[in-house]
């Protein structure tokens, strides 16, 4: 589909690969992959995107003639798994009052509630405005098509007004939730991270570290690129692992995760070994400023090792690599003890119908209150000796 908008042309593409990757990334204004153009071409290309699994490429280009000045990751969704902003509820009260919520147009990246760019276009001074027209266009895209809603999720705050400057019939309903991050405090090493916790804290991290190196597993950092063809086997087997004792299904290809390791994107593991199997795992990607835990999996119970892997060799490899932030993953209140604060996130819904869209303001005016409730208690609950003083 075409259409003209202030002398922009919006074009749909029904794969990544219809876009130049030279000209997607030049749009990103830092080097977060999850947005980049080789990260959501490997989902298509290895198979973690298809039709019977809910998901359609449908890409968002904003062009000046031949030239692409801004672009949105969107896909058409029939079911909303893989997404980590719930709207099952809406869905079922939708389809119980006689409408279709599927399919839905969904702005987002599949499978990573990680906290990026969505509407992506670049850094100059017209970006705010080309941030608006996406948003413009992608609404314009979802009424044509006769769908029920379109959602953005988690959103950078420089996004956010963009949804705002949306002229449309209603406003943009906005939705949140709590994450939790650790933040670099320009710690020299990991004792010295330690020494800035409450005493009972601390003393928790270190038992649970002196667990696993007693356990007699072999722990160590790899970088992606280094592993094999037989370390990435049992990687991805760990990954469907956990996946299977959860009842779950594994989106994620075993190809998918050895081009990874092909890419530019930062990819780091922490391994444990057992003589020479890979018994548990946990995969991060990083950013220049930021590392972000992804997948984990282990075949082996051992007091601590989720979070020596998942958490503490993440601590220790940001703060020697001086970067601002470790994001481990969506959920878990487990993680305030162990360092991490409580960040929120946002997202932003459009629901056509006006009376579904009013219940469903009402209702998140509710969850919001709750929300904002839970996180102003998990404050008064920080780990840090020094409270308020290591809040971000």
């Amino acid at each position: 589909m075409n259409a003209g908008n202030e002398g922009l042309l919006a074009r749909f593409h029904a794969g990544i690969d219809e876009i130049d990757a030279e000209a997607w990334d030049r749009l990103r204004r830092d080097d977060n992959p999850f947005v980049a153009h080789a990260f959501l071409r490997a989902l298509e290309r290895d198979g973690c995107i298809r039709p019977q699994w809910g998901w359609q490429a449908h890409h968002l280009g904003l062009y000046q003639g031949r030239q692409l000045v801004a672009a949105a990751p969107l896909y058409l969704k029939t079911n909303s798994h893989g997404e980590y902003v719930f709207d099952f509820s809406w869905a079922d009260a939708w389809e119980r009052a006689g409408g279709n919520y599927y399919p839905k147009l969904l702005n987002a990246v599949p499978y990573s509630p990680v906290i990026g760019p969505r509407l992506l276009a670049g850094s100059a001074a017209s970006a705010p405005q080309l941030r608006q027209q996406l948003v413009t266009a992608m609404r314009s895209e979802a009424g044509r098509l006769g769908l029920s809603s379109l959602h953005a999720d988690f959103l950078e705050e420089a996004e956010l007004g963009a949804f705002a400057a949306d002229p449309a019939p209603h406003p943009w309903l906005a939705r949140s939730d709590v994450q939790f991050h650790w933040h670099n405090q320009g710690y020299p090493h990991f004792p010295a991270f330690l020494a800035t916790l409450a005493h009972k804290k601390r003393k928790n991290i270190l038992r649970e570290r002196a667990q696993v190196a007693d356990s007699g597993l072999h722990i160590e950092w790899r970088d992606g690129s280094n592993l094999d063809a037989r370390e990435w086997h049992q990687v991805h087997g760990l990954y469907l692992h956990t996946f299977a004792t959860k009842g779950n299904r594994a989106t994620l290809s075993e190809a998918f995760f050895r081009e990874l390791g092909t890419l530019s994107l930062g990819v780091q593991l922490a391994l444990a070994w057992l003589d020479d199997e890979i018994v548990a795992m946990a995969l991060f990607l990083r950013s220049q400023r930021v590392l972000y835990g992804r997948y984990w999996g282990s075949l082996v119970m051992q007091p601590g090792l989720h979070f020596e892997l998942c958490y503490y060799r993440g601590i220790e490899y940001a703060i020697a690599q001086k970067l601002e932030r470790f994001e481990p993953g969506a959920q878990g209140e487990h993680k305030l003890a162990r360092g991490f604060l409580p960040a929120r996130t946002a997202s932003r819904h459009y629901l056509f119908n006006m009376d579904f869209h009013t219940a469903v303001g009402h209702a998140l005016e509710r969850e919001h209150a709750m929300l904002d409730a839970y996180a102003g208690e998990l404050r008064e609950h920080s780990p840090y000796a020094e409270r308020g003083q290591r809040q971000p």
